[in-house]
């Protein structure tokens, strides 16, 4: 009967994929530059560069920035098969085993417009929770000028970031920390959040890791989705500072 029920469930969910396209676009008004090709490159660049069949459902969404030094309008495109997750793990009989992970595999995908090649990267894969799209945010962190990139995806009970800024027309990854983890654990929650602060060693901002307290749930919910509420404090818990020779953060050892 359980294995039913978790059937019964997949199906519901692979009915309810519908494809769905959004675009996050607020980008300096400064920039009258159009970029408006990235829409209709998207979809097709996208559906030939992960082989998605015609009769597959999945959703993308596009967010526009300033990525690099050339002050044209680049984009993020992010883009989710669940549906395709879903159908696999159905196919092949280990419904149950890829619920218990969340679902978790090779199903988010990262691209790079850039806006002054007027190109679009190849894929870029995110191995995390399928049932959950990537998000996105800007921040200046290397340079005032244009922004960085932090995408948020989830493994299991918790949500990570990664850093990315572009280097010579590619997303490098310069970082990586979790925000929140833990879920479903009774009393090992743990969150952080982010402060970008002037360099101690180069130009370029350091990162400083604060504590959070993630408010409990107070009834059982889905870990894999769940997005609890989060409360920032001031304790620094670590500073990591930009190496140039190793093209990332670190931080002293204690």
């Amino acid at each position: 009967m359980k294995r039913i029920i978790q059937l019964a469930f997949v199906a519901a969910l692979i009915n309810s994929c519908g494809e769905k396209t959004e675009v996050e676009n607020n980008p300096p008004k400064k920039d009258k530059t159009s970029n408006s090709t990235v829409e209709s490159m998207a979809k097709r660049h996208i559906e030939s560069t992960l082989g998605i069949p015609a009769t597959e459902k999945y959703t993308y969404k596009i967010y526009k920035e300033h990525l690099d030094s050339d002050n044209k309008i680049d984009a993020i495109i992010v883009v989710n098969r669940k549906q395709f997750a879903l159908k696999k793990a159905s196919e092949s009989n280990r419904t149950a085993k890829s619920a218990e992970t969340g679902f978790l595999g090779q199903y988010n995908y990262v691209f790079y417009y850039d806006g002054g090649l007027n190109k679009i990267s190849p894929d870029i894969v995110v191995p995390s929770s399928a049932l959950v799209e990537l998000k996105v945010a800007f921040e200046n962190i290397t340079s005032d000028a244009y922004k960085d990139i932090i995408i948020d995806y989830r493994i299991k009970g918790g949500s990570f970031y990664d850093f990315l800024t572009v280097n010579n027309h590619s997303p490098e990854r310069i970082f990586q920390w979790k925000h929140f983890g833990n879920l479903g654990s009774a009393d090992t929650y743990e969150a952080f959040h982010f402060e970008y602060v002037e360099g101690t060693v180069n130009p370029r901002k350091d990162i400083l890791v604060k504590k959070s307290i993630l408010q409990k749930p107070t009834s059982d919910v889905d870990i894999y989705t769940y997005v609890p509420t989060l409360v920032p404090t001031d304790e620094v818990l670590y500073r990591f500072f930009y190496l140039p020779e190793q093209g990332k953060y670190v931080t002293k050892m204690k």
